[in-house]
């Protein structure tokens, strides 16, 4: 079954909706991500300030291509100007001076990582509108695996890399990633932003980038978005898809690896009930049973021949004496 990943972080917006609706208590509570994103949130000077802490480990390229201007403007006061020890953002919550609009805030606040991501795509976007190319932008997000963008005059193209660690998941996701290939040749996809596939060499865009190198495990996926996908209030969306591409394509390769294996388990047990009902609940007495039968039948058998030859014997005795009388007589 497919799933639309939410780029909302699910523990935050629940959290968020009992501190502004509860009471105040103090709070210490991790919260871990997808990408190996990590948020904290605390309550260090009292009960009702509340701290929320992020730690991302591709922040300083976030920072170089405009994620605090992104941040400022999503969060205005609320960011902090001097983060928590081992956190890259913090962002400081008053729980007595909420906003009216508590809703939007919980909503912002679950999108901390999707609106820190949310830079470059900006920025790549705005340039490919004003008729400029930008630089190829590169985020290191995980620690084998990075995606790059890069504004031409008539596109913006977004490549993946990613690393299948299990030769079942590089099958899996070969499978998965070409189906992402053929579907924008049905006609309900034509408007689709289209995808490209290598197995092993990176795109012509990356050639020659340092930290790109060819290997057996790794697969690029280009994404070419056209003005009409991110355009007006479509880029919003736009972006939050595609930053939780690979966490999608990982996601269902598992799942599909789990269904596999639950199938399997239920085939193996419909072939051992079969089994089962073929095996004797005793042998050895169905085996006894077998010889008596065959030691009844023969015996039977005999005695039947043994009849069967007496009687024969009868009828010939019985023509000898008849032929002996018939002799007599004459």
């Amino acid at each position: 079954m497919l799933i639309d990943l939410h780029p909302a972080n699910r523990i935050l917006d629940e959290t968020l909706r009992e501190r502004f609706n509860g009471s105040a208590e103090k709070l210490v509570m991790k919260v871990a991500d997808f990408d190996g994103v990590s948020y904290k949130l605390s309550t260090p000077e009292s009960k009702t300030v509340l701290h929320i802490s992020m730690s991302i480990a591709c922040y300083s390229q976030l920072r170089e291509y405009g994620a605090e201007d992104v941040l400022k403007r999503e969060y205005g006061d609320l960011v902090e100007s001097s983060p928590e020890d081992g956190f890259d953002v913090t962002l400081r919550i008053d729980l007595e001076n909420l906003p009216e609009d508590k809703e939007s805030l919980i909503r912002k606040i679950s999108y901390l990582k999707r609106n820190a991501l949310a830079a470059p795509f900006e920025r790549a976007f705005k340039s490919q509108l004003e008729g400029n190319e930008s630089e190829l932008m590169t985020i290191q997000y995980r620690p084998d695996e990075a995606f790059y963008i890069k504004a031409q005059h008539d596109r913006v193209t977004v490549i993946f890399s990613t690393v299948f660690s299990e030769e079942t998941d590089r099958i899996f996701g070969k499978v998965f990633l070409q189906e992402f290939v053929d579907a924008r040749r049905s006609p309900a996809t034509q408007n689709a932003p289209q995808v490209l596939y290598s197995a092993r060499e990176p795109p012509m865009e990356l050639r020659g980038i340092p930290g790109v190198h060819e290997s057996e495990n790794i697969g690029y996926v280009t994404f070419v978005l056209f003005p009409r996908h991110f355009t007006g209030p479509a880029a919003e969306g736009c972006i939050s898809r595609i930053q939780l591409f690979r966490d999608y394509l990982h996601y269902h390769i598992k799942a599909s690896k789990a269904y596999m294996h639950s199938r399997l388990r239920v085939r193996v047990d419909s072939f051992l009930k079969v089994l089962n009902r073929a095996k004797p609940e005793n042998p050895d007495a169905q085996k006894e049973k077998k010889t008596a039968r065959f030691v009844s039948l023969s015996v039977l058998a005999i005695a039947l021949f043994c009849l069967g030859f007496v009687h024969e014997l009868t009828l010939v005795r019985s023509s000898c004496q008849w032929k002996n009388i018939q002799a007599i007589m004459i």
